[in-house]
């Protein structure tokens, strides 16, 4: 579907607050965070950012103008559940933002049929972007300085007229790209929207290479464009390893057992899929690192119960923690687990279990090819994502630039 050049063009001034800022001496304009492309980690990086501001600014405020995936919360200003971005919820509750409210900091939500009511002419770009400028304006005038999420890359949200760079525009904020690649395209679009590019931070290097990624693209960033390398984020392998909490959403499904553990995480190349005897199996959860996810058929019956009894042989003789995991898999329409074999988990608490609806193959690639994110619930790895990013991250350089009238 497209949307008619005439639609594109039209534009509207920018909020009051973002005028304020852009003319201000005293605080740097806002910072509007965008990735050149899907999983680059923008939400992580924002966390970072969040903290670092927070240890500079008494009140640091925080939107996301355009939102997809969204949750409902309670607003006690209106007095009722609405919905926001699920990330708003992440930054709001874990860094204690009291100071704003739950309705200004996710004006636009993108659900399932909202292009098609825009297309329709339901939906207007000018009600878009009144409710996106009246939300900066209340967040802004509450705060020192504003860090917005933006939606995807650059130009996400372009089909019904608000994509990133636009949007950064019309609040008159400096964009700050997260990336790995594919930084030209983003780059000349914040170009055509009058949109200073902050700087780059280039997330996910590999430690090997990272003295040498880290030389090369800041001259070839400065040279090119004359646009600084602000961070520069070795990869860190724990922060994509989903964690059981994951592969509960992931499967629609809950733990059958050892639920104190939903927020341990596997990773993805430690996974053991079972098809020998069950004496082999022992031996390798015996042998094995103690934190693997094994995966049998619903139809290894023996499979199943040797890894309840190693779990009790395990607790009895106090060896290492217990820290595998087992997914049972079976198609819903073929085969199920015999009640007889269910009623055996009770009791089993630290000793997680997950029933499953596909077939082994099936669940292997859905793992594989999924990608966690980070949620308010799973506060270890949102730490730990805080205390790796933030230290990479140059905001002196970053506030300059932010501060700058240029």
């Amino acid at each position: 579907m497209f949307v008619s050049a005439s639609i594109m063009t039209r534009r509207i001034a920018p909020s009051s607050a973002a005028r304020l800022l852009s003319t201000s001496n005293n605080r740097p304009r806002p910072i509007f965070v965008a990735a050149t492309k899907q999983h680059v980690g923008k939400t992580t990086t924002s966390l970072a950012l969040m903290s670092g501001l927070q240890k500079r600014f008494e009140k640091v405020g925080f939107i996301k103008p355009v939102g997809q995936q969204h949750v409902k919360v309670y607003s006690p200003a209106l007095s009722r559940e609405i919905r926001v971005d699920k990330d708003i919820c992440l930054l709001k509750e874990e860094f204690h933002l009291d100071h704003i409210d739950y309705r200004h900091m996710s004006p636009v939500i993108i659900p399932r049929g909202y292009t098609k009511k825009f297309i329709d002419g339901e939906i207007t770009y000018e009600e878009q972007m009144q409710q996106i400028s009246a939300s900066f304006d209340e967040v802004s005038n509450a705060s020192d300085v504003v860090l917005c999420e933006g939606t995807g890359h650059c130009a996400v949200g372009s089909i019904v007229n608000v994509n990133n760079a636009k949007v950064a525009s019309v609040l008159g904020a400096g964009m700050l790209l997260i990336a790995n690649g594919g930084l030209e395209l983003n780059r000349v679009l914040c170009e055509k929207h009058n949109v200073p590019v902050l700087g780059v931070i280039i997330n996910k290097v590999l430690p090997d290479k990272y003295d040498q990624t880290k030389h090369y693209m800041s001259k070839a960033l400065q040279d090119a464009w004359g646009i600084p390398l602000l961070g520069c984020i070795p990869d860190r392998p724990f922060l994509g390893c989903p964690a059981l909490a994951d592969l509960e959403k992931l499967f629609d499904t809950e733990l059958v057992c050892g639920n104190m553990h939903r927020f341990r995480h596997y990773s993805v190349k430690d996974m053991n899929l079972i098809t020998t005897s069950l004496t082999r199996f022992l031996e390798n959860i015996r042998s094995k690192l103690p934190r693997t996810l094994y995966i049998c058929h619903v139809t290894r019956d023996d499979i199943i119960l040797g890894f309840m009894a190693e779990y009790q042989r395990s607790r009895r003789e106090e060896e290492r923690p217990f820290e595998a995991a087992l997914l049972v898999c079976g198609r819903k329409d073929k085969y199920q687990m015999a009640d007889e074999v269910r009623d055996m988990f009770e009791g089993l608490e630290e000793a997680p279990v997950m029933v499953v609806g596909y077939s082994t193959h099936e669940a292997m690639q859905m793992i594989h090819d999924y990608t966690p994110k980070l949620n308010i619930d799973d506060k270890n790895r949102v730490r730990k994502a805080v205390e790796h990013y933030e230290p990479y991250i140059d905001f002196e350089q970053l506030l300059h630039r932010a501060s700058s009238k240029e």
